[in-house]
Parts: C-alpha cells; structure tokens; sequence
C-alpha cells in the first residue's frame, strides 16, 4: 500500500501553493529560454495549431520560391546565350561582307534599269508590266537546264522556279536598287534569257541588253577558277555554324537550355493554377535559318553569300524578338517573387503574434513568481513550526 502521511490543512494548503509557483516559475524559464509563449498544444490549442498551419504554407511558398529563382537563373542563362549568338551571327556577317567585296567566280548578267514607270523595280511586279505579253514565255538557260516563265508571272515567281531546278546553275536577284541580277551558280555556267515571242523592248525594259534573235542574250561564262579567299570565308562561316550550335546545348541551367528547343514551367503559387511558361526556341544555326549555302558553291558566287546574308539578318531578329520576350517574363517572375517573399513575411509575423513571448514582460513575471516563491517556501516553513508547537506540549 503506497504511504500516506496526513499534512495539516496549512502545510498542505503552502505545499500546494509552493508547488503551483514552482511550476509557473518552469513555464517561465521555457518561455525565457525558447522566447516562445506558445511551445506545444498545452499551451494554447488554437494558436499553436494556427501557428502551424501558417508554417507549412510557409515552407511551401518557399519552394515556390526556389522554383522562381530556378526560373531566373534559366533566363539569365539563356539571355547570355542569345548575346553569345548574336556575336557569332555578327562575326558570321564580317565573313559573309568580306566574301561579297572579293571577286566572284559566275558568270553574271546585270540589269541596268532600277523602275519602270516610275516604280522601283521588285519580286512583285509581273512580266507583263515591262511589255511582255501574256502568252509571252520568258525562258532563262544556263545552258543546260531552262527554266520558263509566263507573262503573267511575277519576278518572284521565277525566282522560286530558278532556285528550285533540280539541276539549274542559275539564280536570280533584285538588286537593293532595283536592278535584277541573273547569277550562274557553278563555274562553267553561261546564261542565257530569251522570250518566244522577240520581246526586245521588254527584255530591254528588264535593264537587258538584247540582239534582234527572238530577244536572246549572248551566253555570259563563268570564270573557271576558284577563288581562294571565298572558299575560306565560306569554312569561317561553316565553322562559326558549328560553334552555334555548340553554344545552343551549352547555355543551360538546372540542365534546361531554352535555346535548345527546351521549355519549363514555373509555378508561381500553391495549388499550381497560376504559373509562367518558359518557352524554348531552336537556335541552332538550322534553327535560325543558317544552313550550309555553300556545300556546293563554297560562295562562289554572290547568290549563295547573300542568301546567307538574308538568313543571318533574319537570325538576329528572330534573337533579338526572343530576348525581348524573356525581358518580360523576368519581370513576371520577379514580381512573382517580390510577392511571395512579401507573403512569407506576413505569415511569419503572423507565426510570431501567435507564439512569441514578450520577453519584459515574461522577465517581469519570473521575479513576481520568484518572489512569491520564496515566500510560499516562508509560509510553508511557518506552518510546519506551528506543527512542532503542538508536539511541544506533550513534552
């Protein structure tokens, strides 16, 4: 049987009282040591339970957070790149500028009209708009292939047709000035344009010098030498490709390179409905329009170097509408992030009005209790004296 031994009502009524203080005293002295009011459910339910609840939605905003972050670092990764491309691009250009001021190695027909009636000349007009007739076909030869055209066509219709003969040498331009350009693409070219019907007054309107046999052009050959200086612009060129494309895997981040083809989805709160979608773009040099002009012609003629000047204008607009669009998103992201980081402020401000003890005021009441301690142990030791006095009298 446990012992019991029976206090008198004061000893017992001071014990409890000292206990009580000794007690508070060890609340205190936690709230001191944590700087927490609100350490466990015992202490306040409903505050520590908000508390808590406020804790995971801050932990899970800051994951959000590191997500954002991931996504500024993609964008600042892909921004380098695309600055890195468009050097390339622009050394490409110095290339290209340089392969144009040396000799080409075609045989060329050039026209010396700019307008016709008061219009500059361009891929839209039609043949008929120089005097050609309807029914009129405009053939242009390099001598073993023809390629035709009716008088309805526009330039630009027979400059597809030129371009994509399976076996044609010959291209054909129109000058920034107006006039066209007919160009022999391989060194034994010789071209040759003439129309069914003698046109010579529309081929002469064309900017074409003609002799009186059906409108046609004395043949115009090619040079049959290599140019030495083009075939090595046209590797600089090549080689420059390649580094672009090395450039297009290498600018990633987090193993994402959005030059590459490759795209990520930021989320921007908790349950996933709002989020920010970092769309890639191949900026490869196929991508970017830069295939091989010259796998053929090693730029020796002026068609292939300025079709390649088109693509590498192209390329460093299609970059430079990319950086435009990524600048933006930077913005959204780190307003995004501005808000989130705002937010986990509040919550843990809110944590804090919740759990946080006032240290003064908490100090303040470790003396009261101290104090009151000290004379609940006085009391306690009164009452057990006034016991003794009663064993006195049986002395």
């Amino acid at each position: 049987m446990p012992l019991v031994v029976p206090l008198s009502s004061g000893v017992l009524s001071n014990l409890i009282a000292l206990q009580t203080t000794t007690n508070q005293i060890n609340t205190v002295q936690n709230q001191l040591a944590t700087g927490k009011k609100v350490n466990t459910a015992l202490d306040n339910p409903t505050n520590f339970f908000l508390a808590a609840s406020y804790q995971t939605s801050i932990t899970a905003l800051n994951t959000i957070l590191d997500n954002i972050t991931i996504g500024q670092r993609v964008i600042d990764e892909t921004n380098t790149g695309i600055t890195q491309l468009t050097n390339l691009i622009q050394s490409a250009q110095g290339s290209l500028s340089q392969a144009l001021a040396s000799a080409a190695t075609t045989g060329t027909l050039t026209g010396t009209t700019t307008s016709i009636s008061g219009t500059t000349i361009n891929s839209s007009l039609t043949f008929t708009t120089f005097g050609f007739v309807a029914t009129d076909v405009i053939t242009v030869t390099d001598g073993t292939t023809a390629v035709t055209a009716n008088g309805n066509n526009t330039i630009a219709q027979l400059q597809t047709s030129l371009a994509t003969s399976a076996n044609g040498k010959v291209r054909l331009e129109v000058a920034g000035d107006g006039r066209l350009l007919l160009e022999g693409a391989a060194a034994t070219a010789a071209i040759t344009i003439s129309t069914n019907s003698g046109s010579t007054t529309a081929l002469a309107n064309l900017g074409f010098n003609n002799n009186t046999n059906g409108g046609a052009l004395n043949n115009t050959a090619a040079a049959g030498t290599t140019n030495s200086t083009r075939l090595a612009l046209a590797q600089q060129y090549d080689a420059l490709r390649t580094q672009i494309d090395q450039l297009a895997v290498d600018s990633s981040y987090a193993g994402v390179s959005l030059i590459n083809s490759q795209s990520l989805t930021v989320f921007t709160n908790q349950t996933s409905t709002a989020k920010v979608i970092l769309t890639g773009s191949n900026d490869t040099s196929a991508g970017l329009g830069l295939t091989s002009t010259f796998s053929a012609n090693s730029f020796q003629d002026n068609y292939e170097v300025n079709a390649a000047v088109t693509a590498t204008k192209n390329a460093l607009v299609s970059l430079q509408n990319q950086a435009s669009t990524y600048a933006s998103q930077v913005s959204i992201l780190q307003a995004r992030a501005d808000f989130t980081t705002n937010t986990v402020a509040t919550l843990s401000t809110g944590i804090n009005d919740l759990t946080l003890a006032d240290s003064n005021k908490v100090g303040a009441q470790l003396l009261a209790l101290q104090t009151r301690q000290t004379l609940s142990s006085t009391a306690l030791s009164l009452a057990t004296q006034s016991d003794q006095n009663v064993l006195r009298l049986f002395r």
